[in-house]
Formats: structure tokens, C-alpha cells, sequence
């Protein structure tokens, strides 16, 4: 029997336990920026785009060269098996100043075989604004690895996105505000009016009647005015402990990988399953029919093929009532399916009410 292989996140148990502030929340205003911007990898070694089927590359190296003063006859044939065009993403962290350096991403978007060994050529990142906020420029660092000879090749990992470590400086600082006014507002990571309301009570037990719940998702807090009153106010409101509620009970199912993600909230009723198996075997031979001596044909390939279906008649599995993950695991590993059938499984249990969770596929 083939056991279901389920992976436990981080579960929370029924009995919720403190955590600081920082974990379950974020001030307003403090956030992330995605950068993208444009380039050119050079200095492959002959594994970059096939340039008479992505004829952008060509074009951003005649304006590359055009740019910096070099002028290439018009209708020249340019072999440019060096050369990568590449799309570049960075993040920029909240309060980043200029000069600050960033690590980014850089993937391929032609039909370059490997960006291994390559380096990046200064390549500007902008907002969503369209300003540029930081310039890219690096060799690049490859995980995968590759060889090719003789017609067969080997491959591990991805070749066409490689990584530069700190290799971006920012240009443009985002103005970023802690609140406006005398007020803050603390935004839950998830909504939830237990939560809030929890949040709400552990501030105002610990510094004040200062906290007000605005919904079940931002809080507004009261704080000094004064800048570097203002940070120490904020420090000392990430390191409070507060027990959040109960998470929901959830299962998350990878339809690409089979993989099966379910938190302790999940339970099961009493319930039968019963569950069968499906074979579909294809037996292909190949031959070769040749003519007859005196007919002057060509002799032929022929390709025979067979195909069998077998079922397999599942019996009946009592599934007890599991209030625990274990148990549940337990239970759903007794029935005998494989990843892939459990998701029309737990579907069928959650209609028939015996699964007590939300089911979300990704």
C-alpha cells in the first residue's frame, strides 16, 4: 500500500501560543517595492540567444554599440552567440537610501541555453511609476550546472536565471511615512476579528488606552509625534506577545507536485471510503515490413500497439472520527490512495460533511 506523504507548515496547535507582534502584523506604510528593468548578459560561452529567432537581441545591441559611439554597417550579419537578453527584478526594502545595495535576479527571456558565466551589463530598474530607482550591473552566480557532447546532454537545475549578490546600487529613495498625525495603524498579515480584538487588549494592558480596532484587519495606535519617540514607541510594540485565535482548519493541494499541505485545525468525521485504481498499459512494437522480391517497393516501418485497462476494485474503509492531524493522517493513509487521487477524495468527504476544513488548490 502506497502511503500519502503529507507536509505539516509550521502548524499551530488548537492551543494557541504567544508570539510577538512583529509575527502577526506590519505598520502601514512599511512596505516592499518590485523593480524590473531590461538587459544584456555578455561573455557566454556560445550559449546565448540564436539571434535569427529573437531579433530583439540584435536590435538591443546595435543600440548598446550605438549608444557608446561604435557604428555597425547597416545590413551586417551579427553571430552574437555570446550574448543574452534578460529581464532583472530586485526588490526594494522599506527606507532604502541611495547607495544602498541590492541583490537581483536575472532571467533569461530568449532562447539562451545557459547564462552560466555570464555578466550583466548596466541595466536600469524602475517602479511602478516608470522612475528609475536602482541600476543592475554583475557576473552572474548560476546554480545549475550543465554538459552537452556527442548529442546528449545533462542538466541540474535551471541554467537560464542566475543571481548577483548585491549587484545593484539604489539611485532614488521611496519617501516612506510611519502614520500620519498622532496615529499609527497596525495591518494584520491575515484578517481576523479574534486576532484584532486580542491585539487591541494586549496594547492597551501593556501601554495604555491607546489602541482602537478599525476592522477585522487594522489596528490605529496612538504614538508620539516626535520621530525618535515614535521608533522606540514602535520597537516596543513589535516585541509584545500576543495569542492569536485559533488558525481555520485548511488543506492546500499542489496539483502540479501532489504535494498535501494540512494544518492541525483539521479534523474528520466517521465516514466510508471506498477507492479504486485505474491501469492504462500501451505495449508499442515496432517492425519493418519489406516487399516482395519482385515488387520493387521500399521496405516500410510498422508500429503495432496494445492497450490494456485494468481496474482494481477498492474495498470499503471505515474512516473513524480524527480530531487530531495525526489521526487524520492516519486515516486518509488507511484508504490507499496516491497524492494525485486524494484531492477528489477529500472533495467528496468535504461534500458528504465529514472533512471540516477549506480545501484550496494551487
Amino acid at each position: 500500500m502506497r502511503h500519502l506523504l503529507l507536509v505539516l507548515l509550521c502548524c499551530t496547535s488548537m492551543l494557541s501560543m504567544a508570539e510577538p507582534l512583529k509575527q502577526l502584523a506590519s505598520f502601514a506604510g512599511v512596505r516592499n517595492n518590485q523593480l524590473v528593468g531590461y538587459g544584456l548578459v555578455v561573455g557566454l560561452d556560445g550559449t546565448g540567444d540564436q539571434t535569427t529567432q529573437t531579433p530583439f537581441t540584435v536590435q538591443s545591441i546595435l543600440n548598446m554599440l550605438t549608444n557608446l559611439g561604435v557604428q555597425v554597417p547597416t545590413g551586417g550579419n551579427l553571430q552574437l552567440k555570446n550574448v543574452a537578453t534578460v529581464m532583472v527584478t530586485a526588490t526594494l526594502p522599506p527606507f532604502a537610501r541611495p547607495g544602498q545595495p541590492l541583490d537581483v535576479v536575472v532571467s533569461s527571456i530568449g532562447n539562451a541555453k545557459s547564462l552560466r558565466g555570464g555578466t550583466l551589463l548596466m541595466a536600469p530598474l524602475k517602479g511602478a511609476d516608470g522612475q528609475i530607482y536602482a541600476m543592475a550591473q554583475g557576473n552572474l552566480i548560476v546554480a545549475g550546472a550543465g554538459a552537452a557532447a556527442a548529442g546528449t546532454s545533462v542538466q541540474v537545475n535551471q541554467l537560464a536565471t542566475g543571481l548577483v549578490p548585491a549587484g545593484a546600487t539604489v539611485e532614488r529613495a521611496v519617501p516612506t511615512s510611519l502614520g500620519n498625525g498622532e496615529f499609527v495603524q497596525l495591518e494584520l498579515l491575515q484578517t481576523d476579528f479574534s486576532t484584532a480584538s486580542r491585539v487591541v487588549n494586549a496594547i492597551n494592558g501593556q501601554i495604555g488606552a491607546v489602541a482602537t480596532a478599525l476592522d477585522g484587519r487594522v489596528i490605529q495606535v496612538r504614538a508620539p509625534q516626535d520621530p525618535n519617540q515614535r521608533v522606540a514607541f514602535l520597537a516596543r510594540l513589535e516585541t509584545l506577545d500576543v495569542t492569536p485565535a485559533p488558525s481555520n482548519p485548511k488543506v492546500i493541494i499542489n496539483a502540479r507536485t501532489g504535494s498535501i499541505v494540512m494544518n492541525q485545525a483539521v479534523t474528520v468525521d466517521a465516514c466510508a471510503i471506498a477507492h479504486g485504481n485505474l491501469t492504462v498499459t500501451i505495449l508499442a512494437e515496432n517492425a519493418v515490413v519489406q516487399p516482395n522480391a519482385l515488387a520493387g517497393g521500399a521496405a516500410k516501418r510498422v508500429e503495432n500497439a496494445e492497450i490494456q485497462i485494468e481496474t482494481g476494485k477498492g474495498p470499503m474503509v471505515r474512516v473513524p472520527k480524527s480530531t487530531s492531524l495525526n489521526q487524520v493522517v492516519r486515516a486518509l493513509n488507511a484508504v490507499g490512495a496516491t497524492p494525485q487521487d486524494l484531492l477528489a477524495i477529500l472533495q467528496a468527504m468535504k461534500a458528504a460533511g465529514a472533512l471540516k476544513a477549506t480545501i484550496e488548490v494551487i
